[in-house]
């Protein structure tokens, strides 16, 4: 804080310095607010439309996204998300296939504008020697400029970085200069961008507790402030406390979204404070409000579930991040419990019965983390997380991603993932971040289905093949919504699932619930709602597998097998009206190819056999919760 106070007196009183007072409920929140997007140019649709965006972009003005050499800038990575062609800090020519509707820079605010002045020399950088060291590794490039950031890593993580990159006043022009480029780029009805950053907690020595914080407001009001760094506390709870005071004194608002509890070491989703002290409602209640989402697939692994915490899922064991923490610390007995989404909201459904708050009641989001300004999901146009491992690099799934204490993160373990999908009246930023603070949004590990799940007590088929939408918000809620109590009667549930129009077939649609019983106990089961062609549950009730197209030889498949569209109404038959419980739909692909498979077939690669080459990607929706 004190840096804070020398360099920006003004913005220290208003957002470090003030109290955190009372905060406003959230319809007191929204009744104060104007919505701005309601103007004649922009159309808006009640019943909504789905808009596709990034909230996790990293240029190269985080730290350690130019230590490994990354070069572009966030005014690259919009023009990138627009379907603009760029080249690549490698020197590729990149180009998306397919653009984005919304996006964000989310740099890392630890360091944030200290790349920039290592590469330029700065003279007061240089002085350092640590600091002088990473500049020579950053101009060789390479072994160099990744050894010099997994030693930036273990010193941010251990608390060992020098003074001077702590320094919040290299952030100053950075945090403009990215203000001016998501006001630049904004155009609403057509490309929304949003002003954000990255909280990046690695506590106690790696374990990943970060946020990205993301504002619903312009320049006026972000420029008041300057992002809060880990550099002055890593409690979570002085980040919701710097939004409360950011949303008190600039009459903005703000949200955050977790991520990677995979590799928090069993932190993300403890039953305790941040300091050790006992969860409380107030505490519950600030969490809840701040953060409504959290990132289930990334390139870092997926976060939704685990076969040893789902033994009966038959596809939780996708993408696999889960040998230890950020610099590879290993998991201690018990830790898996505390990482992983579905299993924060059972423990949720617990927690608000003992305190009267659910703390862990998060929707669904999903995207890249990538740091190389290039947010890409399309498994044969992968750019990677890092410039080095980019596809110049032809051997980058045998190329150090991260490495650890006693083990490594090998490049063929990035995942092409992940990309949200919000049901927004607009596409604008008060739209959009609307949607997202009530969980009106569905995670994707890439692919573009049209999804939609609502739950009332009275649907019917004919409700389903006939005005579902208007059916769906009329006499029920979307994803993301709560249903209460009415009478003994049980949930009903309709879904519709339609390809990506560029994309695979459908295998199959489940609805995953999770409850609480008498004895205070949680439970899951995951039900097959609908499949596709003429499969028949066998004995044991499980459904046969869709099959397999693809071409190992030449990274194709084909759309003979799946549905191109999949829908149903489901009724709960182990319902019970007594029981709290949430619902979430989860929709498969068929296989299809995998990046490494296509970066195989590209360079005639010799790759070892543990490497997967097919996959089933996915999407799943935020729950909606039911309420005895």
């Amino acid at each position: 804080m004190r840096y804070i106070i020398h360099f920006l007196p003004v913005l220290a009183l208003i957002i470090i310095g003030s109290s955190c007072g009372t905060s406003q409920t959230d319809s007191e929140s929204e009744d104060q607010s104007t919505d701005t997007a309601a103007t004649p140019e922009i159309t808006r649709d009640p019943l909504k439309n789905v808009f596709w965006g990034d909230t996790h972009v990293h240029t190269g003005w985080s730290m350690d996204a130019g230590l490994d050499g990354a070069v572009l800038t966030p005014t690259d990575a919009y023009r990138f998300a627009l379907g603009e062609e760029v080249e690549s800090n490698s020197g590729l020519r990149a180009k998306l296939k397919y653009p984005y509707d919304w996006f964000m820079i989310t740099d890392h605010s630890d360091g944030m504008g200290v790349v920039n002045k290592i590469i330029e020399g700065n003279e007061e950088m240089m002085a350092v020697e640590v600091v002088k060291g990473w500049g020579e590794a950053i101009n060789e490039g390479g072994e160099a400029a990744a050894a010099a950031k997994s030693e930036l890593i273990r010193m941010q993580a251990n608390g060992e970085l020098p003074e001077i990159v702590m320094d919040p006043k290299w952030m100053v022009s950075a945090w403009e200069e990215t203000i001016k480029a998501a006001e630049e780029f904004y155009v609403p009805g057509e490309f929304t961008t949003f002003i954000a950053y990255e909280w990046t907690v690695n506590a106690d020595g790696g374990d990943n507790l970060h946020r990205n914080v993301i504002f619903r407001d312009g320049a006026d009001e972000a420029m008041q402030v300057i992002p809060l760094t880990t550099f002055e506390t890593q409690n979570p709870v002085k980040l919701w406390e710097w939004m409360q005071n950011y949303e008190q004194t600039t009459g903005g608002k703000a949200l955050a979204i977790p991520h990677n509890g995979n590799m928090s070491n069993g932190r993300m989703f403890i039953e305790q404070q941040f300091d050790g002290s006992s969860m409380t409602r107030e505490w519950a209640e600030m969490r809840a409000r701040y953060e409504p989402l959290y990132e289930l697939y990334q390139i870092k692994g997926q976060s939704e579930a685990h076969p040893s915490l789902s033994p009966t899922d038959e596809f939780a064991a996708f993408d696999l991040w889960d040998r230890g923490n950020l610099i590879l610390r290993p998991k201690k007995e018990g830790d898996y419990k505390y990482e992983y989404w579905r299993e924060a909201l059972k423990s949720g459904l617990r927690i608000e019965q003992q305190l009267g708050a659910n703390p862990f009641k998060y929707g669904a989001n999903a995207a890249t983390d990538t740091h190389t300004g290039l947010s890409t999901t399309e498994e044969d146009n992968f750019y990677g997380k890092f410039k080095t491992l980019e596809p110049s690099n032809e051997n980058r799934w045998d190329f150090p991603l991260l490495e650890g204490v006693n083990d490594n993160y090998m490049g063929w373990e990035m995942a092409a993932a992940g990309i949200m999908g919000v049901w927004s009246e607009s596409n604008t930023r008060e739209d959009i971040w609307d949607a997202m603070k009530r969980k009106e949004t569905y995670a994707s590990t890439g692919p573009r289905i049209i999804l939609r799940f609502f739950g009332g007590f009275d649907f019917t088929e004919d409700d389903l093949n006939g005005r579902m939408t208007e059916a769906g918000y009329d006499r029920g809620v979307p994803m993301g919504g709560d249903l209460n109590r009415s009478g003994d009667a049980s949930p009903t549930f309709m879904i519709t699932a339609t390809k990506d129009p560029n994309g695979a077939n459908l295998d199959r649609v489940q609805i995953v619930k999770g409850w609480l019983d008498a004895n205070g106990e949680t439970h899951e089961k995951i039900y097959d709602v609908i499949w596709s062609g003429d499969r028949k549950r066998d004995a044991n009730g499980k459904v046969p597998e869709v099959g397999n197209t693809v071409n190992l030889e030449t990274a194709e498949y084909t759309n003979d097998i799946g549905s191109a569209e999949l829908k149903a109404v489901f009724t709960d038959p182990d319902f019970n009206p007594e029981q709290k419980a949430f619902y979430y739909v989860r929709v498969l692909e068929i296989p299809t190819p995998r990046w490494t498979l296509y970066d195989k077939v590209r360079h005639n690669l010799d790759i070892s056999d543990n490497v997967g080459l097919v996959h089933q990607e996915r999407a799943a929706t935020s729950p909606i919760w039911y309420n005895p």
